[in-house]
């Protein structure tokens, strides 16, 4: 049976508990999808589970934050997991970049030709940490977390096409560090 979102949202505003928990019933299973298609390859499954809860928490802390005139609430709360699950992706890249795996990422990127030298590593991992955004971020998911290009372009809001251009020039970039 479909909520109706206004008797729902102003049961919410009234701090009834059944409401949410009503909300919770109907959308955990859509909020859970959400965050994992952007936490894919990325974060764990309670990095995900954390995303869809603050969802929920920010409904019931701050219903007025949701405009029945703008949109529904399913979608409301989806864009609200998503933005969540973004947001720990930059965390966890954030947290994870120093610890890169030198001969995964050289090899993948083509800059292995024989044995590369440990000067190499170490001017290519200072390029790499001197990105900006989202170069450095697109960088990661591609080729430390193994994202396809599609993934990535649908977790940072971008097209499969300027995925594959930053990429280009990013490469193009790391490969201009290591030959000097």
């Amino acid at each position: 049976m479909p909520l109706n979102e206004e008797s729902v949202l102003e049961a919410i505003k009234n701090r009834d508990e059944a409401a949410i928990a009503r909300v919770i019933r109907a959308y955990s299973r859509l909020l859970w999808s959400v965050a994992g298609a952007v936490l894919r390859n990325i974060g764990s499954e309670q990095d995900a589970e954390e995303c869809v809860a603050d969802a929920f928490i920010t409904l019931w802390e701050h219903p007025e934050k949701f405009d029945p005139r703008r949109g529904r609430l399913k979608t409301w709360l989806a864009l609200v997991t998503r933005s969540r699950a973004l947001d720990r992706c930059r965390e966890i890249a954030r947290r994870s970049a120093v610890s890169l795996e030198e001969a995964v990422l050289t090899d993948q990127m083509g800059l292995v030709d024989g044995i590369v030298r440990q000067e190499t590593v170490r001017v290519l991992l200072a390029a790499i940490d001197a990105l900006g955004e989202p170069d450095r971020e697109i960088l990661l998911r591609r080729y430390y977390y193994d994202q396809k290009p599609r993934e990535i372009a649908l977790a940072l809001d971008l097209t499969v096409k300027q995925v594959g251009n930053h990429l280009y020039r990013t490469k193009r970039k790391l490969r201009e560090a290591a030959a000097q």
